[in-house]
């Protein structure tokens, strides 16, 4: 069941289109992310869609409601963590949430909702006092505290140190796990393999793929390298006379395989067979990086964000 719909959606600034003609459905229970470089349209999509920005064309359903026309019943079943948030530096995290819990009919418990995020021992700490990891844990907590359906989470891991990442990542899955659709948008290509069930690729306001993250990959290349160096001596003809091997090639100690399929066991099962140990097997194929070249004929420009 489609719990988000979006159909022919446009916006522009002036004379400059930053939507143009986007049109994705949204799975109830699915984490769909939005994927894109700096500018490509993503943060006002999703502003569009919690009904923030008026778009110029184009329609929205979230649960069957207009974002405009029913903005009110909209803000109790959305929530949304915004790119940009900054709450008033003096403000206690359990004063925040109590404060955003009665802004709702129906929240959550915020005391429960505090515990799950991670944040009971910070209870009364100041916002100024908290680290990056655990303001995007606010966040969250905020965009939760309204017991919505739909979760709009805007580059939430933006700055936030390799550990705090992928605890933010645990606590999106458990967003999940409640039941909740999750709108997530990020520039991180190992964040939406990890977290996305399906992927929206948006480059210059458009969609340029729309997919799985591993049907994504595979539109670009179906082929993987296996490297290793081999503990004792090797024949190539053992792996070239697999069905999966296209190539073997020498790299002073070093063996690279080229093939598709099952490649990686179809080797390792060969090299076991002789008894031959393989040091430092790597595996390797195409990434979300390449699909986005192959797609966009350009590089995914990490640095700009």
């Amino acid at each position: 069941m489609s719990v988000i719909v979006v159909s022919d959606l446009r916006k522009q600034y002036d004379q400059k289109v930053v939507v143009d003609g986007l049109s994705f459905a949204v799975e109830e229970g699915e984490i769909f992310g939005i994927l894109g470089p700096n500018g490509a349209g993503k943060t006002t999509t999703v502003e569009c869609i919690a009904g923030l920005r008026k778009p110029d064309g184009g329609s929205i359903s979230v649960h069957g409601l207009d974002p405009q026309r029913d903005a009110k019943k909209l803000h109790h079943i959305l929530g949304m963590q915004l790119q940009q948030s900054e709450m008033p530096d003096k403000l206690k995290v359990a004063e925040a949430l109590e404060l955003y819990a009665s802004f709702y009919e129906n929240p959550a418990d915020w005391r429960e909702l505090m515990a799950d995020v991670g944040l009971k021992d910070k209870a009364d700490s100041a916002y100024n006092k908290l680290s990056g990891g655990q303001k995007q844990r606010l966040s969250i907590a905020l965009a939760l505290v309204g017991s919505p359906k739909v979760a709009i989470l805007d580059e939430l891991t933006t700055g936030l140190d390799p550990a705090a990442r992928r605890d933010t990542w645990e606590l999106i899955e458990h967003v999940r796990d409640r039941g909740i659709t999750v709108l997530l948008v990020t520039h991180f290509m190992e964040e939406a393999e990890r977290l996305c069930d399906r992927l929206a690729l948006i480059d210059g306001g458009k969609i340029v793929a729309l997919d799985t993250p591993a049907g994504l990959v595979s539109q670009v290349d179906t082929e993987q390298k296996v490297r290793f160096r081999p503990a004792s001596a090797l024949d190539d003809t053992l792996l070239t006379a697999l069905p999966e091997v296209s190539s073997v090639e020498r790299h002073g100690q070093q063996v690279v395989v080229t093939g598709t399929g099952n490649l990686v066991h179809a080797v390792t099962s060969v090299l076991a067979q002789h008894q031959i140990v393989a040091m430092d097997l790597r595996a390797e194929q195409a990434s979300l990086d390449d699909a986005f070249i192959a797609l966009t004929g350009r590089r995914f420009d990490h640095s700009a964000q």
